[in-house]
């Protein structure tokens, strides 16, 4: 019998495979969430990170695709879905011709405003059984979302 060439004596000892059985469950109660807005999980952080981020300026979109830790090409595609939804805009940014700005629009603001607090309730919903570690985790997850990715 082949087996595989680990150091865990047991799969759930992998906390790389926790991580992702987690996330997953985590994103499919998200997109539950999200069904009836009828945005995906990755429009509502990019709306709600745009809202989040414009209140104190105007946002590039290179900007946006960091704040999210996302792809800047992923962002650019959701992002000409939400503009042909009419929920942001995009536009050339004055001083740099190779960045671009985005807005959100009102229609936007409306609606991730109504969605927000749907997905709270989800997490509060899906990281409730943590209980007191909740605090701990956030700390930790922050922690790991700060750091540099790791070399390829």
């Amino acid at each position: 019998m082949t087996r595989l060439a680990t150091g865990f004596e047991r799969a759930d000892d992998s906390t790389g495979l926790l991580l992702w059985q987690a996330t997953n469950r985590w994103q499919s109660a998200q997109r539950a969430t999200l069904k009836p807005f009828e945005l995906t999980h990755v429009q509502f952080v990019l709306l709600a990170s745009l809202t989040w981020l414009a209140a104190d300026n105007m946002v590039t979109q290179r900007a946006l695709a960091d704040h999210a830790a996302m792809d800047p090409m992923m962002t650019s595609q959701v992002l000409r879905a939400l503009e042909a939804r009419g929920f942001v805009r995009r536009l050339p940014h004055p001083d740099d011709r190779r960045a671009m700005l985005v807005e959100v629009t009102d229609a936007g603001t409306s609606l991730v405003n109504r969605a927000i607090g749907a997905v709270e309730r989800c997490d509060a919903d899906f990281f409730g059984p943590l209980g007191e570690l909740r605090r701990g985790f956030h700390a930790a997850l922050s922690q790991l979302a700060s750091s540099p990715p790791a070399p390829a």
